[in-house]
């Protein structure tokens, strides 16, 4: 018996499966993840996969955490990868323009992923207000928080700026990745990305 049937044995065979659906999802997106295939993937019965996932759906939901958790760590690492402005207003304006750039990023580097962490999954596990929970979600919120404190953006009109900048990083994101922005050159496509941020940034922030 091999390593990685022996370590099945020891309880994470939840977790292997995860791991090849993601996989199914990194190539295929979201009609690629198939419960059966990733049990196959990792050499077990489908009857011992449908122990652990009751069906497609808990299994959709446990990879689209996976994914979210990643786009969060582009748009972490997009933050890091930039030096800290000494003034809190620059800077809060900095992060934000990080964290929309991570976004995208993410969707043109993992479209697989990209697609698969906003699907619906059919599951119990499922909730609706799962985004709005998650790490890149709550990084977003922080950062317009931070600037509502700093008085770059008006406190009347803090409420659902959320949305204002998700809705477009998303949709030029999903322009890239899926839609016809995908055959721009890269230097077209990256003036599109600073353009998109720049007015983002405009509209939400004042005198930024």
């Amino acid at each position: 018996m091999n390593e990685r049937r022996r370590a099945y044995h020891h309880g994470d065979l939840a977790n292997a499966l995860t791991n090849a659906a993601t996989e199914l999802a990194r190539h295929g997106g979201p009609e690629a993840v198939v419960l059966r295939e990733a049990a196959r993937q990792v050499g077990v019965s489908a009857t011992a996969a449908y122990r652990h996932f009751a069906s497609h759906g808990d299994l959709i939901h446990e990879v689209k955490e996976r994914c979210q958790a990643s786009l969060a760590e582009y748009m972490r690492a997009e933050v890091d990868a930039g030096s800290p402005l000494p003034d809190p207003g620059p800077e809060a304006v900095r992060r934000l323009r990080a964290l929309g750039r991570g976004y995208i990023r993410f969707a043109v580097a993992e479209p697989g992923l990209f697609r698969t962490a906003f699907c619906q999954a059919e599951s119990p596990r499922e909730n609706s207000l799962a985004m709005v929970e998650s790490p890149a979600f709550t990084m977003l919120s922080a950062t317009l928080d931070e600037l509502t404190g700093l008085g770059l953006i008006p406190r009347a009109r803090r409420p659902y700026t959320e949305m204002v900048a998700w809705s477009s990083a998303h949709g030029l994101a999903a322009l890239i990745a899926d839609g016809p922005l995908a055959a721009f050159p890269e230097e077209e496509r990256e003036a599109a990305i600073n353009r998109t941020l720049d007015a983002t940034i405009e509209a939400i922030c004042t005198g930024a």
